[in-house]
């Protein structure tokens, strides 16, 4: 773990012995959310806690990829682009295969500050999800799932400036999404067709594009499917697989504060 890690709010890599105030993270109870991007983890997250003003949030998966994986292999210089960002953790994960959750628990907490059950948002894919679970006995996981059409409309609804890559293409948008690498191992040719329509409904082609191409790049490196096939495998105290199509972000925290007993 780099030393960049302490430049984490209250969280620092555990070289030293922890002080009588911090405890590692994998020891801690952390409820951990599970699930790709625009499946509604933020979305149920800011549900949760408009509901329970106690619960911690540790600095989310961003915050940490950036600090340990991103900065240290750029020499400090940021990346916005998803399609680097998806090399430089693979780089990552090839040195340390519990990628995230490898990551997240090599860190020490200041439990005055995090409290002794905090909540991360989030691990992906079953690589991650498996080290987590296997190497951290205390954790508990939360998995949020939507299909990947659903997600590429979400992406374009919030707008999030995190979400930039790369678009390029000049032709027809069906004929753009048709030529992304690895775009038949995700969508249908029914779906992008769906996904090429949505320029008639005045969604830009180079956005729509940007986010398929958000999609298929994240499915390249994470398998959603395989973690919550893995997830289902463990007893139902320590995880919980939701379909947050089927549930509203009120409806995910209700099932979330009813698995965990009434505690978030």
């Amino acid at each position: 773990m780099s030393a960049a890690a302490s430049a984490l709010p209250f969280l620092r890599a555990s070289g030293a012995p922890p002080a009588e105030f911090e405890r590692p993270l994998s020891d801690l109870p952390l409820t951990v959310l599970v699930g790709v991007t625009g499946v509604g983890k933020s979305t149920a997250l800011a549900a949760l806690t408009g509901t329970d003003a106690g619960m911690r949030v540790l600095p989310d998966r961003r915050e940490v990829t950036d600090t340990v994986m991103i900065l240290p292999a750029t020499g400090g210089a940021p990346v916005r682009d998803r399609e680097d960002r998806f090399r430089l953790t693979a780089a990552y994960r090839d040195a340390h295969p519990g990628g995230m959750a490898q990551a997240l628990g090599s860190l020490l907490a200041d439990v005055r500050h995090w409290g002794e059950a905090p909540v991360f948002d989030g691990l992906r894919g079953l690589e991650e999800v498996r080290f987590a679970a296997q190497a951290f006995p205390a954790w508990r996981f939360v998995a949020l799932g939507a299909p990947d059409a659903v997600r590429v409309r979400r992406l374009l609804g919030r707008a999030d400036a995190f979400d930039q890559v790369g678009a390029g293409g000049g032709g027809a948008l069906r004929e753009d999404l048709g030529a992304l690498t690895g775009v038949d191992a995700v969508f249908t040719p029914a779906e992008l067709d769906d996904l090429a329509a949505l320029a008639q409904a005045g969604f830009a082609p180079a956005d729509v594009l940007a986010k398929v191409k958000i999609v298929v790049s994240e499915r390249r490196n994470y398998d959603p499917v395989a973690a919550e096939a893995f997830l289902r495998t463990l007893p139902p105290a320590r995880a919980l697989v939701l379909d947050t199509v089927a549930l509203d972000p009120a409806g995910v925290a209700a099932a979330v504060r009813a698995w965990a007993g009434g505690e978030a």
